[in-house]
């Protein structure tokens, strides 16, 4: 005979596994890999104006080409966005036994990325532009570098990163409230289960 109650038995346990050492590795690793990715993504994506070089040995670029020098820290932000969210939501659904520090957690990693984009894709582009300038001919067209122009831009990596941890312990359910297989709801669940026979 149990004091169990059947429908107390019956209801599953939600908890959350507390996340190990491991965890946090991958966790890490999964977030430089999305920044590299990310890097890579923001090199081949990004228009990059481009000057031409006159026979007097001057460079010209059009409005066009002045106004796109802000397309690089556009697609920066905007793949930071992406990432940012992506970053959150794994650490949120993976990690969030670790309470408060997540946040911090989730903040260096994803500024860590960011840094890790900004490097990957500034390592492919096409490199510094006043030496490729000097070395360019009458009628060579030489793209400007590809580079981070406004570093703010890279706070919206983290920003984006924190907000599925914030709004999921904010909005989530909490795990007080939730009731441990085993505790009955009702004085009527808490009678004694008794046998006839």
């Amino acid at each position: 005979m149990s004091d169990v109650p059947a429908t107390a038995a019956a209801r599953p346990a939600h908890r959350v596994r507390p996340a190990g050492p491991v965890a946090v590795v991958a966790f890490v690793a999964l977030a430089l890999g999305l920044g590299a990715l990310a890097g890579v993504a923001w090199e081949a994506v990004v228009d990059l104006p481009t000057y031409t070089v006159g026979a007097d040995g001057g460079a010209a670029t059009s409005e066009r080409g002045l106004t796109a020098v802000v397309g690089s820290d556009a697609w920066f932000c905007l793949l930071g966005a992406v990432v940012g969210l992506l970053v959150g939501l794994v650490a949120w659904r993976r990690l969030r036994a670790l309470g408060w520090p997540l946040v911090l957690l989730v903040v260096v990693v994803a500024v860590a990325a960011g840094l890790l984009a900004w490097w990957v894709g500034t390592a492919l582009g096409p490199g510094e532009f006043n030496p490729r300038l000097a070395r360019a001919a009458a009628g060579d067209v030489v793209p400007v570098a590809l580079e981070l122009r406004a570093p703010a831009s890279l706070l919206v990596w983290p920003f984006l990163a924190v907000v599925p941890v914030l709004l999921g312990s904010s909005l989530g359910r909490e795990e007080d409230d939730e009731d441990p297989a085993g505790v009955p709801e009702t004085l009527e669940e808490s009678r004694p289960v008794v046998e006839n026979g």
